[in-house]
């Protein structure tokens, strides 16, 4: 897997060491991760007691030359409007953060790596599901 997309569930596991998503993260040689996944992590960060040390391996990570924030633009609002359409002409409601998450990786065109199995439902997404 050549372009991964992060979701907040594949960093969590990532950080804890859990041997599927290290490997993947380890030999992918574009790793993308979605500002949306960023306000996640960090507001977990802030409701845990290592806020400080959270931030600071987060930061050393977002350093590594192959690592690129995501941000929402014009092609990724256009996105996901689509799939929000798509999602509720089907009656599949999803998390708003999740469908922003698709729309940034499908724009990139890279694959969301997440524990999280309704990102199945957003084909654009071309998701790598994780066991959890």
């Amino acid at each position: 897997m050549n372009r991964v997309c992060l979701d907040t569930s594949a960093y969590s596991h990532f950080r804890r060491g859990e041997a599927s998503v290290v490997k993947i993260i380890g030999t992918a040689r574009w790793i993308g991760v979605p500002s949306i996944v960023l306000g996640e992590l960090r507001t977990g960060f802030l409701m845990g007691g290592h806020a400080s040390r959270n931030e600071d391996d987060l930061r050393r990570f977002l350093c590594h030359p192959m690592v690129k924030i995501l941000d929402v633009d014009d092609d990724a609002s256009r996105i996901y409007a689509e799939i929000m359409v798509a999602l509720r002409k089907t009656g599949t409601p999803l998390p708003t953060n999740d469908v922003w998450i698709a729309a940034i990786a499908a724009r990139d065109s890279a694959a969301v790596l997440t524990y999280d199995d309704h990102f199945l439902l957003i084909p654009r997404a071309g998701s790598t599901i994780l066991p959890g």
